[in-house]
Formats: C-alpha cells, sequence, structure tokens
C-alpha cells in the first residue's frame, strides 16, 4: 500500500521535555524503529508536526537583540521543516540500509480571506502559568488560550487547499523514494490571483489536515496519524471515557472532540476517507505496525461500522 504517515508533535517532543536536540534525536530514533516494519512493507510518505519546535524559535527571535522585528512565522516555519525533515532522514537512512530517503520543503497554499487570520486557535510552543503567558502576550503582542495542561501561544490556522509540490512529491515516490515532507502542515502561502506569485503569511497550518490533502493528491491507500494516545477516546478524561476502535466519517464527527487536540486529526481522517473511499487510523507511534494490519488504534472507513 501506499501509506501517508502524519507524525504528531508529541511523538517528537513530549510534553514537559526539555527541547535540547539530543532528546529529539532519541524520540526520532524510537520513529525509526516504529515505522521501519511498515517501510519495508509499504511505500511511505512521512508528515510531521512542529508545535513544539515552531514555538522555540519563535521565542528565540523574539529575543534576539540582533533582529529588528522577529522572524515571521512562515520562515520559522521552513526551519523547522529542515531541521526535523534532517533528524528524520538521517534516521532512517540509518534504519533502511539501501532505501533513499528524500525530505522536501514543501509550500501549502491558503486563502488571504480565511477567518482563521482573525481567529487564532492553534497551539504553538511550551506550556506557561497563566500570569506568565499574560505577560508574554502583553510584551509581544500574542494571542494565548488555555491547553490542558496551561497557557499557550496560538496562531491562525488557515484550511490547506493545495500542496504546491505534489508534483515533484509524485516524481519522488516513482523514483523509489521515502519521502518527508509537507512538515508543519507545510509553509504556508497566498497566491497573487494575476501573477501566481507566492507570498508567506503569519500562520501554521493544521498538519493533520493537509496530511488528509496529501494522502488525497498523491493517491495514498491508507491515512496513519500517530500521535501519543493509543486510540480516540469518546468523553477523554472524564469518568465516561472509553475507546472508539471502528467508525464511519459521520461516526466520529458526532464525538465533539476538541479543536486544540483531537478535532483536526478526526476531521482530517473523515475528510480523506470521504473523499478517497480509503482507509485512515489515529494510533500511538509504537504500535504502527499493528494499526495498519488492524490489531491497535482507532480505524475510519467508509460505510457502516463493525458491531
Amino acid at each position: 500500500m501506499r501509506i501517508v504517515v502524519a507524525l504528531g508533535g508529541n511523538a517528537l517532543l513530549h510534553r514537559g521535555e526539555r527541547p535540547d536536540a539530543a532528546v529529539q534525536q532519541a524520540n526520532i530514533d524510537r520513529v525509526a524503529t516504529a515505522l521501519a516494519a511498515l517501510a519495508h512493507e509499504h511505500e511511505l510518505v512521512i508528515t510531521h508536526g512542529n508545535g513544539p519546535q515552531i514555538g522555540l524559535l519563535a521565542v528565540e527571535s523574539a529575543a534576539d537583540p540582533a533582529l529588528s522585528v522577529p522572524y515571521p512565522l512562515h520562515l520559522l516555519g521552513a526551519q523547522t521543516q529542515g531541521m526535523i525533515g534532517s533528524l528524520l532522514a538521517r534516521t532512517l537512512h540509518n534504519a533502511l540500509p539501501g532505501r533513499s530517503v528524500a525530505t522536501l520543503v514543501t509550500h501549502t497554499l491558503v486563502s488571504a480571506d480565511d477567518p482563521a487570520f482573525a481567529r487564532p486557535t492553534k497551539f504553538v510552543g511550551q506550556v506557561y502559568p497563566r500570569e506568565v503567558a499574560r505577560s508574554l502576550a502583553r510584551e509581544r503582542g500574542w494571542h494565548i488560550a488555555q491547553d490542558t495542561t496551561g497557557w499557550r501561544r496560538v496562531v491562525p490556522s488557515p484550511v490547506p487547499e493545495r500542496i504546491v509540490e505534489t508534483d515533484t512529491v509524485h516524481e519522488l515516490l516513482n523514483s523509489g523514494n521515502l519521502v518527508i515532507c509537507a512538515g508543519g502542515g507545510g509553509v504556508p502561502v497566498t497566491a497573487d490571483r494575476d501573477t501566481g506569485a507566492l507570498t508567506g503569511v503569519e500562520a501554521v497550518v493544521d498538519k493533520d489536515l493537509t496530511a488528509a490533502l496529501l494522502a488525497e493528491d498523491v493517491k495514498a491507500d491508507f491515512l496513519l496519524i500517530l500521535t501519543d494516545v493509543p486510540c480516540v477516546y469518546e468523553g477523554y478524561g472524564t469518568p465516561e471515557q472509553h475507546p472508539i476502535l471502528d467508525a464511519t466519517p459521520g461516526e466520529l464527527r458526532r464525538g465533539g472532540f476538541p479543536e486544540g487536540s483531537m478535532g483536526p486529526k478526526a476531521e482530517a481522517v473523515s475528510r480523506f476517507v470521504e473523499r478517497t473511499g480509503g482507509l485512515a487510523a489515529i494510533g500511538a507511534l509504537e504500535a504502527a505496525y499493528e494499526i495498519v494490519h488492524g490489531r491497535s488504534g482507532t480505524l475510519i472507513r467508509p460505510g457502516f461500522a463493525a458491531g
């Protein structure tokens, strides 16, 4: 099968961990181990989150006295694609001797009129206590919102409309490469209506929605979203919490999942299944092989759910 794998930001840097290079390398070693078995049997396209990394770069940029103004989010997103892509490419190269691995910095087209620009919702960066977050918001002009364990910066997250380099991804796949692309949802850009010229915008595109678009464009058979929980839970964190092991897109959407966590993942897999008739799943990184073979995770498929 051709599988698009979307790695969650927490799969690369766990909550509470120091964002040191060595820590991220150790986590990516786990990623390579989890994906190697799949790569031996299937054709993989890998994308990844960048929330912790782009947040760290934004803080560093805002505090750098050498800069007149901080770097914009689209350039910071490109930096994270290069950094995480390099770590993934080298580690997968070592885990899969003889396999060609290509990392591609990609751009994602969004609409300049997207209402998301007026309503920031995408969490980036680390978790702060409320008063620290409020102080940073005043000092740096940030928008902040409450996450599950504290307060974080939120930025606009427009809907992805097209991945600019899709044809190049096809060429790399047809040449036998394992492809890493669309990291962090892709560098967000708008296109001039007359000339088609691209301009970077201050936003972070949701990587799961971009992964669904990528999977559709490359005609993938399976969309696999890997995160830090074993499956989707209804009523997560409440006494009524219970796992959802099998669902249709309609059933999954009725779960009412939070916009800042499982919501985009549920929407992404639902869109892919509805638009292509393929299969999708959400589950834990360590169980990637078992998820694809139906032994773990939450499966999303067309038609009626089993049982």
